[in-house]
């Protein structure tokens, strides 16, 4: 069984499928999932080296689907009373699993479309440009924490103020210079994970990525004193999460010793 209690280290790493380990984790002991799943893009997501890529073609779009829908299943089972989920999706099949998420935790539960700006890649002189992801986030109950990020004012009212922030999180990308680049394909900033983890994990709470590739998740986790969890079935991707990990050190001890002195 996974364990999720009090560690000496707060952060857990699993090399496998998350459909295929999920059922060893107990049921409601999660505070939040944050998950990034493959798009269903059905090209092979390539990084900055041969050895860092993953397979994200499908037969069909029912085939992802159902990949997805176990895996659902599985998530809302572990999470807490009062924890929720963020599902990372695009806009190919974001309207698809909003449907799935409704059937699996209650249309009621649903909480926020997010749309994550992130304004770089390129663009196309027939449409508007695809600048954009989207964050489907669902309460598995009736109660659920969350703490409402701040940020800068824009209006000439509030110059210098801080605000709730909106459903649009101008956040960017991590460019080719990025110091915190690992060269894993679709890495996600810190900056964002952050954002999402401070607004909706309790501080101390445990945080589940299932498809955690580099490990951007659990670093922004154990960077805000909490708990994470993370599952990737490639190799690299584990081997990068846990080169992170270790040296950010321990956080929530070094928090817990400035407490108690």
């Amino acid at each position: 069984m996974i364990d999720t209690g009090d560690n000496e280290v707060p952060w857990r790493l699993l090399e496998a499928d998350c459909g295929e380990v999920l059922d060893d984790l107990p049921a409601g002991t999660v505070d939040l999932v944050y998950a990034d799943p493959p798009f269903a893009t059905n090209q092979v997501q390539k990084g900055r080296s041969e050895g860092l890529a993953y397979d994200d073609r499908w037969p069909d779009l029912d085939s992802y689907l159902g990949f997805m829908a176990g895996r659902l299943e599985q998530l809302h089972r572990v999470l807490a009373p009062d924890g929720a989920i963020l599902l990372h999706v695009d806009w190919r099949t974001s309207h698809h699993l909003r449907l799935l998420l409704d059937e699996i935790f209650g249309a009621g539960r649903f909480v926020n479309h997010l749309i994550w700006q992130y304004g770089l890649g390129g663009s196309s002189p027939s449409r508007f440009a695809r600048k954009h992801d989207d964050i489907l986030y669902y309460a598995r109950g009736d109660e659920r924490w969350f703490e409402p990020p701040l940020v800068p004012a824009t209006s000439r009212r509030m110059a210098g103020m801080m605000k709730k922030a909106t459903d649009v999180i101008a956040i960017p990308a991590i460019n080719n210079m990025a110091t915190e680049r690992t060269g894993w394909p679709t890495q996600k900033p810190v900056a964002l994970l952050e954002f999402l983890v401070g607004a909706c994990a309790k501080p101390g709470g445990t945080v589940l990525d299932p498809f955690c590739g580099s490990g951007t998740t659990l670093v922004a986790a154990v960077r805000l004193g909490r708990r994470a969890i993370g599952i990737d079935r490639h190799p690299e991707a584990i081997r990068i999460a846990e080169q992170r990990l270790k040296e950010l050190g321990d956080p929530i001890a070094a928090a817990d010793r400035r407490a108690e002195g």
